[in-house]
């Protein structure tokens, strides 16, 4: 495998497991998640899954999903 990069085409990363939420819609515009190492992430657009991937540390992806939980975005669905 390359490097790891942000945006770096998301085919890139071999062996990559991409899951998406039980909760995404039909027409297929959803985000995907994949876990590249024991603290990095990834994450890519389902409708281009060969391009950019954003790469995430694991604490900036656990405190982004602490603060979906406690509403604290609820204002952008709105």
């Amino acid at each position: 495998m390359h490097a790891i990069y942000n945006g770096m085409s998301a085919g890139e990363l071999g062996g990559a497991v991409w899951r998406k939420s039980q909760r995404s819609n039909s027409q297929g515009a959803c985000v995907e998640i994949a876990r590249i190492s024991a603290d990095t992430v990834a994450m890519r657009n389902s409708r281009d899954p060969q391009g950019p991937a954003l790469i995430c540390q694991r604490d900036a992806i656990v405190a982004l999903m602490t603060g979906l939980r406690d509403g604290e975005f609820d204002d952008l669905a709105d």
